[in-house]
């Protein structure tokens, strides 16, 4: 059952000036050490950033927090070894996912040289059963 979705759109440029004017700090603060190692081994590290941005602004939407509630790094987005993006949630996140019976969180990033896009979906176990 689909219990809450989240959509969210950034400009790279605004997260490319954000880490070059704030640099470590506006990154650690933002992104767990994993999601950091994966953007930096990135040809173009802002875009992947931009697109994590996006993803847990979304997965925040779909789990009825807005942006308040819980610390960026309670979400985390990593890609799985064939490519496709998984949404891992610690902390305040994940106490108000299981207040919720929210089993987990199904989330698409994309990007083109512009603007990162990302959507997410906040599901029931019966629905990961159903996807496995």
């Amino acid at each position: 059952m689909l219990i809450g979705v989240g959509t969210d759109s950034i400009e790279i440029v605004r997260v490319r000036a954000a880490i070059e004017k704030i640099g470590c700090s506006f990154v650690r603060r933002l992104f767990t050490e994993r999601e950091e190692e994966y953007c930096e081994g990135k040809k173009d590290p802002y875009s992947s950033y931009a697109a994590r941005f996006a993803g847990k602004e979304a997965v925040f939407k779909a789990l009825g927090l807005g942006l308040g509630g819980c610390k960026w790094t309670d979400v985390e987005i990593i890609n799985e070894a064939g490519g496709r993006p998984q949404v891992f949630l610690y902390g305040q996140a994940a106490q108000i996912a299981q207040e919720k019976k929210i089993a987990g969180v199904l989330i698409s990033l994309s990007h083109d040289r512009e603007r990162a896009v990302a959507f997410a979906a906040a599901v029931s176990a019966e629905a990961i059963l159903m996807r496995e």
